[in-house]
């Protein structure tokens, strides 16, 4: 599975957490989606950690990933196995470990790619959002809220949110992909208002010796 859209749907998933949700079509996703949106909204900075599981229907072979995301503003740190990509609002950095590589890009890049500028804000609209029902998930009770695109174009046709009752929270998310993929994020740990300081979301090179700088801005 190719980590860059990885990256990229976990980005995505994100920035769900972080916005305000969307052209709803029944009164209680509405309602439970607005509370979660609130609560995230109002947090000055946050980080997670999390699972990824990839299952391929069609194969039936299977991925598992770790990673962490850091957020604060437009600044973001997102760190998913070998690949750390860190954003100061400005500058963009994607360092592959394998290679010791950075690559350096302008935070506004081409259309459609993922960066501080739509972050939180593509998500404001385009699914239908329904109710499912309550269940429970290693004794917490999540309601389940099914995202479907109101884009026929995207690649997966629908996001089913597990959302701690209690917390208000996602505590799980799953995306079905057209391919036959399911992408499973799991959040391990979630902590609101993290201490930040600038320098978490800008590479230093003085830590990676002899790392090969690609400057493509």
């Amino acid at each position: 599975m190719n980590i860059t859209k990885l990256i990229s749907a976990t980005l995505v998933l994100f920035c769900f957490l972080t916005s305000n949700v969307i052209a709803q079509n029944d009164a209680k996703s509405n309602e439970i989606l607005k509370s979660v949106s609130a609560k995230y909204k109002s947090y000055k900075s946050l980080s997670a950690s999390f699972k990824l599981s990839r299952i391929d229907q069609k194969t039936k072979s299977s991925e598992n990933f770790s990673g962490s995301i850091l957020l604060s503003g437009i600044k973001f740190q997102f760190v998913l196995n070998n690949q750390t990509v860190l954003s100061d609002g400005t500058n963009t950095w994607t360092y592959l470990k394998e290679s010791n590589e950075v690559q350096i890009s302008e935070a506004k890049s081409s259309e459609g790619t993922i960066t501080p500028t739509n972050i939180f804000t593509m998500y404001e609209k385009g699914f239908k959002t329904k109710f499912i029902g309550e269940k429970t998930i290693s004794g917490s009770v999540v309601q389940q809220i099914e995202l479907t695109p109101e884009d026929t174009k995207k690649n997966y046709f629908k996001i089913l949110l597990n959302i701690d009752k209690k917390g208000q929270f996602v505590k799980e998310a799953k995306i079905f992909e057209k391919s036959g993929a399911i992408l499973t994020y799991s959040i391990v740990k979630f902590t609101p208002n993290t201490a930040v300081t600038d320098n978490m979301f800008v590479f230093d090179k003085t830590k990676y010796a002899g790392v090969e700088v690609i400057d493509l801005r």
